[in-house]
């Protein structure tokens, strides 16, 4: 019979209140009346047990208080309610269910410390509201969401939390665990990941391929070959049985770590070959697929092919695009194109119909090796058959005619590109920029930095390089400081690339002033001077016959940079200084070039022979030759011309032949010392 409550009650607290008289058996003080309160909200107190309650051994059962208690705080305005409600209970009077809708609310709204709270209530050893299923759901449900910062429980209370609804005999689903899992692996947390599957297992939950599946493929991104085996191991002690995808994850990591030999010994563990007792998965086309293309990225194509004709045999696993793509690919990047071609055909044979990766393949294949017009005209023939070139095809295109500096091939095929609908990315884009720049056709290249510009890419340091250059080479410097500002604006920091070829070309042009302050600027960005920038502005000085300024930006060099001069650079200086007639000075820099171990080459020894030579200063001469054998620095046919005429001139042919006789010329050294010989002969002659 139901039980009715005279007393008008105008709030959930009261509700509360009389729901706790009610448990421990207190008598209501008021006289009895309608309660309109309850009633409007259909709540009735009902004698009959409620389903998930206990009984209570120190008091009387009360009424089932379930459907007023779980309708109060639904009808709370807030969760803040709601919860306040739930905390004044009595702990007898909680329930499972209604727990689950507040977690719910809790976890909705991203409250997690409440919502632990209340899990914690639930999980305590002596709790008369213990987690089910239900609640079990909602928890895992939250643990698999995508990460709210602040929001939701964090990764390393996962293992925990799944532990201790475990111990309450609550498990994720296959499902469920699978997920979490994967996000766990996603986020390179493979170790808490293990954990969580081995806890699971440990406490007797279900855990099936799938799962231990999801766990591979993350131990396979860090290449834990190790730990892989031993989960294998641990499938079959558990008898987890394993799937064709289990062994396709391990066959596949095995190969991406080229580990090839391993990944056989597992497809022929497989197949039963070597084995008294056969695994009994049957391994399909995606395997064979894998392990072919692992065979190719290691160079054993051969190995490859020996795999699909095994397929074709066993006719068991057809093979399809993918398979020959594999093929195809490996025989391309090994540079043997006619057995690509070979392949191809034979793709045809067995109507198994190419695609666009298998056209981009060829067509790359055949670039990368110069043969370009072969490349055109197979993707003429592919178009002529419907299948369509996409974006990478034509990229393959136009670098391969911007590598070659057929510019005008490549606009073709940039338009083409365009009309067809592919859209260009940054690759081609900047092929293109290159190619035009050093073409030496900068209107088109800025059409092209438009373009690019409006396809929403931006330039990189590299191509803001390319572009600075070619400007500097055609002598538009207003364009030059265009792109700096744009480098400026864009926030790309110029390098060392950058401030080279602008000293180069202010040196040359004889901007010494700007140069200078390019070169303070730049070490006040942090960047310094290396021995080209250097290099540059003492070549410009020289250039100009300004060989103070140079020979200051030279000491400067030694003093205060930590950039040791260059042979080049001393070279620079060692010439400049003979054509200024000043040859002592030259000689003083190749002692310092000796005493810094700096060695001279050829060049260096020409420039200053001539110098000596030019003011006849002989014992310098001969003291210089015996530095070359010493150096062993082998004479060209500038040095012989050089000694020829002079030593010849004044009587020294016997000392000339003496230092033919212990050199090699490294470019032709029999005919080098045979005209020697002969010029020897000519001048005792005469």
């Amino acid at each position: 019979m139901p039980m009715l409550i005279r007393r008008p009650l105008l709030n959930y607290s009261a509700i509360l209140r009389v729901a706790n008289d009610l448990r421990y058996g207190v008598p209501l003080r008021h006289e009895t009346s309608a309660l309109p309160f309850l009633h409007q909200r259909n709540f009735t107190y009902v004698s009959t047990d409620d389903s998930d309650s206990e009984s209570d051994s120190s008091h009387s059962q009360p009424p089932s208080l379930k459907r007023p208690l779980k309708g109060c705080l639904e009808k709370a305005r807030t969760l803040d309610e709601s919860l306040l409600h739930f905390n004044e209970l009595d702990p007898s009077l909680k329930r499972t269910r209604i727990c689950k809708d507040l977690l719910m609310g809790l976890l909705k709204s991203g409250r997690i410390d409440d919502a632990r709270r209340v899990l914690d209530q639930m999980l305590e050893p002596d709790s008369e509201f213990p987690p089910d299923n239900f609640i079990g759901e909602v928890v895992f449900g939250e643990l698999v969401k995508r990460d709210r910062p602040g929001k939701g429980f964090a990764d390393e209370e996962i293992v925990g939390l799944v532990i201790k609804l475990g111990e309450r005999g609550v498990f994720p689903d296959t499902f469920k665990l699978t997920q979490m899992i994967s996000k766990l692996c996603g986020k390179w947390k493979n170790s808490v990941a293990w954990e969580l599957l081995h806890a699971v297992m440990k406490l007797g939950g279900t855990v099936e391929a799938v799962s231990c599946n999801a766990l591979l493929s993350g131990l396979g991104r860090e290449r834990d070959i190790p730990k892989m085996n031993k989960l294998l191991a641990e499938m079959e002690e558990r008898k987890i049985y394993p799937s064709v995808i289990t062994f396709g994850i391990l066959i596949n990591h095995l190969c991406k770590s080229r580990r090839i030999d391993e990944a056989l010994g597992v497809f022929d563990k497989l197949r039963g070959k070597g084995e008294k007792n056969r695994i009994g998965v049957e391994p399909d086309v995606v395997l064979y697929n894998t392990l072919i293309n692992g065979l190719c990225k290691v160079g054993r194509e051969d190995d490859g092919l020996s795999l699909l004709e095994e397929m074709k045999n066993e006719k068991k696993n057809r093979p399809n695009t993918v398979t020959y793509n594999c093929l195809i690919d490996g025989f391309c990047k090994a540079g043997n194109i006619d057995k690509a071609r070979e392949l191809f055909n034979l793709m045809n044979e067995e109507q198994v119909l190419p695609n666009v990766v298998t056209l981009n393949t060829l067509v790359d294949g055949m670039c990368k090796i110069g043969r370009v017009y072969s490349a055109v005209e197979f993707f003429n023939e592919m178009k002529g058959k419907g299948l369509k070139g996409n974006a990478v095809t034509y990229t393959a295109l136009i670098s391969a005619f911007c590598g070659v500096n057929n510019i005008d091939k490549a606009m073709q095929y940039f338009d083409e590109m365009l009309s067809s609908g592919c859209s260009p990315d940054a690759i081609v884009f900047y092929s293109l920029i290159s190619g035009l720049t050093i073409a030496g056709r900068m209107d088109d290249a800025s059409v092209v930095v438009s373009l690019l510009k409006r396809a929403g890419f931006g330039l990189d340091r590299a191509c803001y390089n390319v572009l600075i250059s070619g400007f500097c080479k055609k002598k538009k410097l207003e364009r030059v400081y265009e792109m700096l500002n744009e480098m400026e604006e864009t926030g790309v920091k110029p390098d060392s690339v950058t401030y080279n070829t602008l000293v180069s070309y202010l040196g040359k042009a004889g901007d010494f002033a700007t140069a200078s302050k390019m070169m303070k600027k730049m070490i006040k960005e942090g960047l310094k001077p290396s021995v080209v920038t250097y290099g540059a502005v003492i070549h410009a000085y020289c250039l100009k016959k300004n060989i103070d300024e140079a020979m200051k930006i030279f000491e400067e060099m030694c003093s205060t940079s930590t950039v040791p001069p260059s042979t080049v650079i001393y070279n620079i200086l060692i010439d400049a200084l003979c054509k200024n007639n000043d040859v002592e000075k030259a000689l003083s820099l190749m002692n310092d070039m000796k005493v810094k171990g700096v060695r001279p080459n050829t060049t260096t020894y020409n420039a200053i022979l001539k110098g000596v030579r030019d003011k006849r200063m002989l014992p310098e001469a001969f003291e210089l030759m015996d530095r070359m054998v010493e150096d062993v620095c082998s004479p060209d046919y500038v040095t012989m011309e050089i000694l020829t005429e002079w030593l010849s001139a004044i009587g020294e042919t016997e000392k000339l032949k003496l230092f033919v006789e212990g050199y090699r010329v490294s470019s032709n050294p029999s005919s080098l010392q045979t005209s020697l010989c002969s010029r020897l002969e000519l001048s005792q002659n005469d």
